[in-house]
């Protein structure tokens, strides 16, 4: 038995805009953060997620109520369905457990379907939150500078799906084609030390000050969250699922012109093909030193003349 999909139609126009905004696009629009926490959180945990939830403002989502019997790694059904009721791509899990303290759960999604998870262990010593930091911040929304740290992020794969999952996670507005560096207003570090595997990441807010020069001195200012992880488990999407969330439709790649090349400063590079000319027909400088005879009112040439430019 065939179990038939409900078609969901809108009833007034702020539902059509809604369920048009869901539709799949050719540049898809920045990725959104749910937030939620389980069962048993401690105040630690709900600061993190707090943080966690402003660091992606205003395309993230939280939800305050807990959430019973949600174990992520051993089914995600509950979370897909939160993150397709929220339009989210993307969410935070925190909980804590004798088993398990200070547990952060990091995933995101593709197509409502979990496609990378990542465990942590939250480091509650050397964790300090936003407030803890009386200094300036950053404006919501603006598009973050992410710097990476560290030889596991380009040696070891599962640690390469990482960088690629934080790069995601973090980055904001996708379609932007130009970026003013007044408003580059803070900085993102990703360190992990290869003998501990200790991922940190710090927030920096960025000052432009006077250098005497063109070019503006820049101080990096530390506005938190300061945050130390330890991996803990891992459930990353198979090599087909991956290359199947990577491809991209037709109609905004970028067609090949034929014979132009860019070389790396950028210049174009034209190559034209054309037919074989025959010299004998090339119009050259005229000179009466280069004439090859000298042609008579009739017509004919004067051998007294040709001899003479002989």
């Amino acid at each position: 038995m065939v179990k038939l999909q409900r078609v969901q139609r809108p009833k007034t126009q702020r539902g059509k805009r809604a369920l048009k905004e869901r539709e799949p696009k050719l540049l898809e629009n920045a990725r959104s953060l749910l937030c939620i926490r389980g069962n048993k959180t401690n105040n630690v945990m709900k600061v993190l997620l707090k943080n966690l939830h402003l660091l992606k403002s205003p395309h993230s989502k939280m939800y305050q109520r807990k959430n019973l019997d949600i174990l992520p790694f051993d089914s995600t059904s509950k979370l897909e369905w939160y993150c397709q009721k929220s339009d989210c791509s993307l969410f935070a899990f925190v909980t804590t457990n004798k088993k398990r303290p200070n547990n952060l759960v990091l995933a995101r999604l593709h197509n409502h379907i979990t496609l990378d998870m990542f465990e942590f262990e939250l480091n509650s010593k050397t964790f300090r939150s936003l407030d803890d930091f009386k200094c300036e911040k950053f404006a919501t929304g603006n598009k973050p500078c992410l710097l990476f740290h560290g030889e596991l992020f380009d040696n070891e794969p599962d640690y390469k799906r990482l960088k690629c999952f934080l790069t995601d996670f973090f980055r904001g507005e996708i379609n932007m084609k130009e970026i003013d560096l007044n408003g580059l207003e803070h900085v993102m570090t990703f360190t992990i030390d290869s003998q501990t595997k200790l991922l940190s990441i710090r927030v920096y807010h960025v000052e432009l000050k006077k250098s005497g020069h063109r070019i503006p001195r820049i101080e990096l200012n530390e506005i938190g969250p300061h945050i130390d992880l330890t991996v803990r488990r891992t459930k990353l999407a198979s090599d087909d699922f991956y290359k199947k969330t990577l491809k991209q439709p037709d109609a905004i790649k970028q067609k090949k012109v034929k014979n132009v090349t860019t070389n790396e400063l950028g210049t174009k590079m034209g190559r034209i093909h054309m037919e074989k000319q025959d010299y004998n027909q090339l119009q050259t400088r005229k000179m009466k030193g280069l004439k090859r005879g000298l042609i008579t009112e009739n017509g004919q040439q004067s051998e007294e003349k040709r001899k003479k430019i002989d």
